[in-house]
């Protein structure tokens, strides 16, 4: 019985495809439009969290009385 053979090249990750599809299929204005609009929700996402947070520590330092 003969062993399969072994691949030499890596399988491309759902990333890598996913790209490569939208570059074939976008232009690059909207590529970059896309990929600044997902960076910003990233970022409201961020700033989102730490408004929670900030509000979090208001909240127990008032509940507890003192100042921070």
């Amino acid at each position: 019985m003969q062993a399969a053979p072994v691949r030499a090249t890596a399988i491309p990750s759902f990333t890598t495809a996913l790209r490569a599809v939208e570059s074939l299929l976008m232009s690059g204005g909207q590529r970059t439009a896309r990929r600044n609009a997902w960076t910003s929700v990233l970022e409201d996402r961020r700033r989102a969290k730490d408004r929670v947070e900030a509000q979090r520590v208001l909240d127990q330092t008032l509940s507890t009385g003192t100042r921070p």
